[in-house]
């Protein structure tokens, strides 16, 4: 790593890459039970359905081809298990055959592929038994694990588990926004018990098969700010976000055990060192807080109100929606917080819903800024996978266009990519392995006097 007034050069070795999701991207994963919620209605933007997708199920190739144009060096997507196992008796080897065409594509292009196991969709016919509640899920996540690893191992070293153990709990289980839309802690707990159970598992299976093989999870990770400074109670609220969201997953599948707020001490059985790596996906930061009238309910029980709320400060970016403050700094403080895990590190996810591209260049500038004094500073940072190449279905966002995640625009009607300046700039960075003053003069200048801020060519 190296890093001067003008130029930033990342390792010769580091990945530069993008992210999807099979869910996202294929078309027509009709087996699982995102699809039946679209099919059933009222989950998804204008009850819109996945539908066609950006098509990769046919011509994934395509998209490989504009990466290796783009000088990316590594790919991270994910196998579609209601695909591989369509009914508890039936494995099918077409589809392993076609994602077994798709990972020897990336490696014909010079592309690393990294491969998530589960990315948020279940087989129907484990959604009907229960999904993640039911306590025989780990078993069958193992089964599909071995199948897939069997078929795919010799073509696959980086190997992701799960993604985003906890936005699944909390979207499906706490919160009632995506399947199986409940509202629960008590089935919050026992889902996130089970999910830590089959990362566990699935790690020694894979290497079992694969004794080299390095095997990790995308973990989301949110900074969490007080609303209120001056206020005990939003400080107390933000500890406590912090540790059950970003911390207690990971405690579970590093230390074997997890300790639930009010619940007590669960063992993760062989769960303890089942990380060779850790993908952090990091896009947003939270204020949150109690509000004041919850406090006042403690002595006045009649006063009606909720338990917490989320806020941004005016004047602080944020996203579309509900979504938070945009804070590139949070990044390299995610990174610190799970440096103590003593593990290669890498960013899985990291991207911006920007239609227009009107901030995004700046977003990738920034945010790799700040990894790059993340990695100056001794972090085992091995590398960063944008999220994402191309615009897709965004789960309950549908296709809304203020969700477009993509370096390259997606026309969902003839399936034509459309370029955007920040495709034409990450290009620019994985061909130069780093950041430059005069790129940034030339996509995000007001990037450069935090980046450059000695730069000759600064005006």
């Amino acid at each position: 790593m190296s890093h001067t007034k003008s130029e930033i050069h990342f390792p010769p070795d580091f990945r530069w890459g993008t992210a999807t999701s099979s869910h996202q991207v294929e078309g027509y994963n009709t087996n699982n039970d995102w699809w039946a919620a679209e099919q059933a209605g009222g989950t998804v933007f204008e009850n819109q359905s996945s539908g066609r997708a950006c098509d990769w199920w046919l011509r994934a190739e395509n998209d490989f081809d504009r990466m290796a144009e783009m000088g990316q060096n590594a790919h991270r997507l994910s196998i579609e298990w209601s695909r591989v196992q369509p009914t508890p008796d039936t494995w099918s080897e077409a589809a392993l055959l076609r994602y077994r065409d798709m990972i020897e594509g990336l490696h014909a292009r010079g592309i690393e592929p990294m491969v998530t196991l589960y990315h948020f969709t279940l087989p129907k016919w484990i959604a009907e038994r229960g999904g993640w509640e039911n306590k025989h899920s780990p078993e069958w996540f193992v089964a599909y694990v071995r199948k897939v690893v069997t078929a795919l191992g010799d073509l696959v070293t980086l190997w992701c588990t799960i993604n985003e153990p906890m936005v699944l709990v909390g979207q499906g289980y706490a919160v009632d926004i995506w399947p199986p839309g409940e509202r629960d802690l008590n089935l919050a707990l026992k889902a996130a018990l089970n999910l830590a159970r089959a990362h566990a598992a699935a790690y020694h299976i894979i290497r079992e098969i694969i004794p080299d093989a390095q095997v990790g999870l995308a973990k989301h990770m949110v900074v969490w700010k007080p609303h209120r400074d001056w206020l005990p109670t939003d400080h107390l609220i933000t500890k406590v976000f912090d540790y059950v969201t970003n911390h207690a997953f990971l405690r579970a599948v590093t230390r074997g055990q997890i300790w639930i707020p009010g619940r007590g001490t669960f063992v993760i059985d062989n769960g303890k060192n089942t990380l060779d790596w850790l993908g952090i996906n990091y896009y947003q930061r939270y204020r949150v807080g109690a509000k004041i009238f919850n406090i006042l309910r403690n002595f006045f029980p009649g006063i009606p109100a909720e338990v917490i709320y989320q806020a941004t400060r005016r004047g602080n970016q944020k996203g579309p929606g509900p979504w938070g403050e945009i804070h590139a700094r949070g990044l390299y403080e995610s990174l610190g917080a799970v440096e103590k895990y003593g593990i290669p590190l890498y960013v899985t996810e990291n991207g911006l819903p920007d239609e227009y591209d009107h901030y995004r260049p700046r977003f990738i500038l920034m945010h790799l800024y700040q990894l790059s004094r993340a990695i100056e500073q001794g972090m085992p940072v091995r590398g960063y996978y944008h999220w994402s190449l191309v615009d897709n279905f965004e789960w309950d966002k549908g296709y809304n266009p203020q969700f477009r995640f993509g370096l390259l625009g997606v026309d969902f009607e003839t399936q034509e990519r459309i370029p955007r300046k920040s495709g034409q700039l990450y290009t620019e960075i994985c061909q130069q392995g780093g950041l430059t003053c005069e790129m940034i003069q030339r996509y995000a200048p007001l990037a450069l006097p935090v980046i450059f801020p000695h730069c000759d060519g600064l005006t």
